[in-house]
């Protein structure tokens, strides 16, 4: 299926970007794009929409690997994260995965989706024959974090729950989607998201 990108380009600039895209960000969307018609997994645009809305969403609307918090190195990473931990900001965080371990690798949160803990990095290591687990850093590589995003909501390597339990012939569950990734955290702006992907996409 071939995806006219001038079309694409001109729609999300204007829906989504406040009427300016990066190099960086058509880069990252034209890594997506390439991807989606390469693997040829699916036809169904809105599992592109949503794959894109996904990667917008968690990073912040750059479009291209980042780290947890938005850092700029690993070391900043750890310690932004230590400082919430100890400020009771984590809630959800009952131990911090994030600190490096004997080997002085750190399993914080990177790439265009935030896969975090070293069993997640095995996981996809596995998945995607990308070795994350000798290189966790690899994650922020846009080519494996491409191959991430799409293995992970293709197979339901995150959560369990995969693209095609939301969308199909007879459902468009753009909203319960947020599952594949994190609950329904934001679920509905990252909906609202895909259908403006979808419709720059023609679908």
């Amino acid at each position: 299926m071939g995806i006219d990108r001038k079309r694409f380009f001109d729609g999300v600039r204007g829906t989504l970007y406040d009427g300016r895209l990066t190099r960086g960000q058509v880069r990252g969307m034209a890594a997506l794009l390439d991807r989606f018609e390469r693997g040829r997994e699916t036809d169904d645009l809105r599992f592109l929409a949503y794959m894109l809305a996904t990667a917008h969403h968690e990073t912040g609307g750059r479009m291209r690997p980042v780290r947890e918090m938005f850092a700029a190195s690993d070391a900043v990473a750890i310690a932004r994260l230590d400082k919430a931990f100890a400020e009771g900001r984590l809630p959800q965080v009952s131990a911090p995965y994030w600190r490096r371990d004997e080997d002085g690798r750190s399993w914080l949160g990177r790439g265009l989706v935030q896969i975090t803990h070293r069993r997640n990095y095995e996981r996809l290591s596995a998945l995607t024959g990308i070795d994350l687990v000798e290189r966790p850093e690899r994650a922020m590589e846009m080519a494996a974090a491409v191959e991430i995003l799409f293995v992970g909501m293709l197979q339901g390597a995150f959560t369990g729950r995969r693209l095609a339990d939301h969308f199909s012939a007879g459902q468009a569950d753009w909203v319960g989607a947020r599952r594949i990734v994190n609950g329904l955290d934001r679920a509905e702006r990252i909906a609202g998201y895909g259908r403006a992907f979808l419709a720059a996409l023609g679908g």
